[in-house]
C-alpha cells in the first residue's frame, strides 16, 4: 500500500492599487463625510425646506381653484391665486390666533407657575394617592422633585434675552416657511415643465407618474395629519371641561400638535393630558386616559382607513423606522416630515427597480396602489 503525500505551495498573492485609483477613492470617502456633514450642519434649513414643500403641495390643489375661478383677464393667474388664498389663510389664522393665544398665554404660564405647588398639593391632599404617598413615606422624594421642578423652571425663565432670542428665532423660522411655501406654489409648475422638457422622451410618462405619485402622498399625508389632529383636540376638550381639568385651552393645543406626529403622537398627547389630570385628581385622570384611549381606537377604525387610501401606502415597520430617524434628525419637525419623505424615497425607488425591469408592471402597481397600470 503506497502513501503519498501532498505538499501545497505556499502562494503570494500581490494587490497593485493604480495612483488614480486610490485617488478616486479617496476623493469618494472625503466627499462622503463632507456630504454628511454639510446634511448635519444644515439641518435646520433643509427641515424648513421640507415643511415649505409639505405646505406647497397641499396648497396647490386650493390655489389651483381660486386662480380658476378669477374673473376678467385674471383668470388662471398663479400669483393672484396664491395671494389671495394667502391672504384668506393668514386672515382665518390670524383671527384663531387673536381669540386663542391671549387665555392660552394665561393658562400656560399659570400651569407653570403652579407646577411646583401642585405636585405639594398633591401629596397632602386626603386622597387615595396622597394616602399612598403617606404610607411608603415618599413625602421626601415628593418633596425632592417638586424642589428641582422649581428651580428648573426659575433657571429656564430667569434669561429674558433668552425667551426673547427663542421666539424671534422661531418666528423667523415661520416668515421663512410662509415666504418659501409662496415661492414654491408660484415657480413649482414652472420647474415642473422645465423638468419635464428636459426630460428624454421615453422617460415622461414615467416622470408624471412620479410626480403624480409623490404630489398625492404629501397632500393626502398632510391633510389627513391635520384633520385628524384637530378632531383629536376639538373631541377632547368637553372632556377636560366636565372633568374640571385646569388648563383646558393649553391642554387642546398639546392635543393637536402632537396629533400632528404619526403613531406616537397619541401617545404622548394622553400621557400629558392624564399627568395634567392626575393634580385633579385620580379618577379625572383614569376618565381622560379612557376617553383618551377610545377615541384613539375609534378614530384607528373609522378615520385612519379613509386617511390611508390617499397617503403613502407604506407597512407599518417602514413607517415606524422613519419617524424614529426623523424625531433623531430634527425633532418634533422632523417627525412631522419623516413620513411623506420616507413615501417620496420608496416612490423613487420603485420607479428605479421598475426602469430596470426588476419588478414587473403589475408588482409595481401592487405595491404603489396604481390602478392605472
Amino acid at each position: 500500500m503506497s502513501k503519498q503525500t501532498h505538499s501545497s505551495a505556499s502562494q503570494e498573492v500581490s494587490l497593485t492599487i493604480s495612483t488614480q485609483t486610490f485617488f478616486r477613492l479617496a476623493v469618494l470617502i472625503i466627499g462622503t463625510f463632507a456630504f454628511l456633514l454639510a446634511i448635519q450642519k444644515s439641518a435646520h434649513a433643509l427641515l424648513l425646506i421640507f415643511t415649505a414643500l409639505l405646505l406647497a403641495l397641499a396648497l396647490n390643489s386650493p390655489v389651483h381653484y381660486i386662480a380658476s375661478k378669477i374673473p376678467g383677464k385674471k383668470r388662471g393667474s398663479r400669483v393672484l391665486g396664491t395671494a389671495l388664498s394667502f391672504l384668506a389663510v393668514v386672515s382665518i389664522l390670524g383671527l384663531f390666533i387673536a381669540s386663542f393665544t391671549p387665555p392660552l398665554i394665561r393658562q400656560s404660564k399659570g400651569l407653570v407657575d403652579t407646577a411646583p405647588q401642585l405636585v405639594r398639593d398633591f401629596r397632602d391632599q386626603n386622597s387615595s394617592t396622597g394616602k399612598f404617598i403617606r404610607q411608603y413615606k415618599l413625602e421626601k422624594q415628593i418633596d425632592s422633585f417638586s424642589n428641582q421642578l422649581s428651580a428648573k423652571i426659575n433657571n429656564g425663565g430667569g434669561s429674558a434675552f433668552s425667551a426673547v432670542n427663542r421666539i424671534g428665532s422661531s418666528l423667523f423660522s415661520m416668515l421663512t416657511i410662509l415666504v418659501l411655501t409662496f415661492m414654491m406654489l408660484i415657480e413649482g409648475p414652472v420647474w415642473i415643465k422645465f423638468f419635464k422638457s428636459i426630460t428624454p422622451d421615453k422617460y415622461r410618462i414615467a416622470f408624471d407618474r412620479v410626480t403624480t405619485d409623490m404630489h398625492n402622498v404629501i397632500k393626502g399625508f398632510v391633510n389627513g395629519q391635520v384633520i385628524l389632529a384637530a378632531i383629536a383636540a376639538i373631541l377632547i376638550l368637553p372632556a377636560i371641561l366636565l372633568l374640571g381639568i385646569s388648563y383646558p385651552l393649553a391642554l387642546m393645543l398639546v392635543v393637536f400638535i402632537c396629533g400632528l406626529i404619526p403613531m406616537v403622537g397619541h401617545t404622548i398627547g394622553a400621557i400629558i393630558v392624564t399627568t395634567v389630570a392626575l393634580f385633579t385628581s385620580p379618577a379625572a385622570a383614569v376618565i381622560i386616559l379612557l376617553y383618551y384611549i377610545t377615541y384613539q381606537q375609534i378614530e384607528n377604525i373609522l378615520f385612519q382607513p379613509r386617511i390611508q387610501a390617499n397617503s403613502t401606502n407604506m407597512s407599518p415597520l417602514l413607517v415606524f423606522m422613519s419617524i424614529i430617524i426623523g424625531v433623531g434628525l430634527g425633532g418634533l419637525f422632523g417627525g412631522i416630515v419623516a413620513i411623506p419623505v420616507a413615501g417620496c424615497i420608496r416612490i423613487l425607488f420603485l420607479e428605479f427597480l421598475r426602469t430596470k425591469k426588476i419588478i414587473s408592471n403589475q408588482v409595481f402597481a401592487s405595491t404603489t396602489g396604481d390602478t392605472k397600470e
